[in-house]
């Protein structure tokens, strides 16, 4: 129960359901007392104490379980770790990954629980499988491609069916103060909302090129290529103009050499993209190529592609290029299907 109102619904609608349900609060920070109310996160000791009041409105029990070095150790420093290797990492994606799915539910399990239940906006249908949430705007399945079939099997996601506006009809009929508050859209971990100054902290300054990928020109300078990711238009600190006057974006990062590689939006265009660490849980593993549909970013668009997987590498052959793709981000694979469409598969683009 993080303290929000989709969580707090969750909650509530699975001890109607008549399951023997337990609320759960993580303590995600090493020093608690930097956390100030009201700040853009999702893990403040303001949200503690929602998630505490929701839980009595409900009637469960409820504790707080301290998972700040492991969640430090695998999102933060994995976090901070991406972006020195020039990729852009979801946090939200390894959040569940490695946390509410696997830490969360190792213990729970140890615990004698039988399964998870969150807020995510996504659906598990009878047959297990992960599909979209019915408020596309809403769904969250994306973030939750990663997960295997064994975490499925053990996870409840009761708002799957619902949108955002009914959970929050739901939470005021209720009598959850929950119900109006404001969804939280920031890193968790980063407060003020800051990314580059939170890696300039980590990381420290590195001065470095920005070179025009046409001519080959060194057209400006910055100070650490981790603030930047594929796809970037605004504060590159270009000092000479395109040619043609139109804007650069960035194409690529070069850690080895610590360069910001920049040049016209058709140059992001991709046609085939590569990913690793492949989970596959839409069925039978695929011995030849599956017509889908593949989503590059949190909530981006889907295009239509041909999709491998060989030797470990899921490969996605795009119908039309994408751009903006970014290395560290997923690669999830979607089949439609008039009950939703299914998440087929997922892979860390490299």
């Amino acid at each position: 129960m993080s303290g929000g109102v989709d969580s707090a619904v969750a909650a509530a609608r699975a001890a109607a359901a008549g399951h023997d349900v337990t609320g759960v609060h993580l303590a995600l920070s090493r020093n608690p007392q930097t956390y100030r109310s009201g700040a853009r996160g999702c893990c403040t000791l303001e949200d503690s104490r929602d998630a505490r009041r929701a839980a009595d409105v409900i009637g469960i029990p409820f504790y707080v379980w301290d998972m700040a070095d492991r969640f430090h150790e695998d999102v933060v420093d994995d976090f901070v770790a991406e972006y020195a290797a020039g990729r852009t990492p979801n946090p939200c994606l390894r959040c569940n990954e490695k946390i509410k799915f696997a830490a969360v539910l190792d213990r729970a399990i140890a615990l004698g629980f039988d399964a998870v239940v969150t807020g995510h906006h996504a659906r598990l249908g009878a047959d297990g499988l992960l599909r979209r949430s019915v408020d596309l705007p809403k769904d969250q399945s994306y973030v939750l491609a990663v997960l295997n079939r064994e975490q499925l099997d053990r996870s409840m996601f009761p708002l799957g069916d619902t949108t955002k506006a009914q959970v929050r009809e739901e939470a005021a009929a209720r009598g959850l103060s929950v119900a109006d508050k404001p969804d939280s859209h920031d890193i968790c971990f980063i407060a003020d909302g800051d990314t580059r100054g939170f890696l300039a902290e980590r990381l420290g300054e590195e001065p470095g090129d920005i070179v025009d990928a046409l001519t080959g020109a060194v057209v400006g300078s910055h100070a650490g290529a981790y603030a930047y990711t594929v796809g970037q238009r605004r504060g590159l600190n270009i000092g000479v103009p395109a040619p043609d006057g139109k804007p650069r974006y960035v194409l690529s990062i070069t850690p080895v050499t610590n360069t910001v590689t920049v040049g016209p939006a058709e140059s992001l265009e991709v046609g085939t993209v590569a990913g690793e660490r492949p989970v596959w849980t839409g069925g039978a593993l695929p011995d030849g190529p599956v017509e889908c549909e593949v989503q590059l970013r949190a909530h981006g668009t889907p295009v239509p592609a041909v999709v491998t997987l060989v030797d470990g590498v899921l490969t996605a052959e795009l119908r039309k290029p994408a751009r903006g793709v970014a290395p560290g981000q997923a690669v999830v694979a979607y089949r439609p299907d008039p009950a939703g469409d299914i998440v087929l598969g997922s892979a860390t683009i490299s």
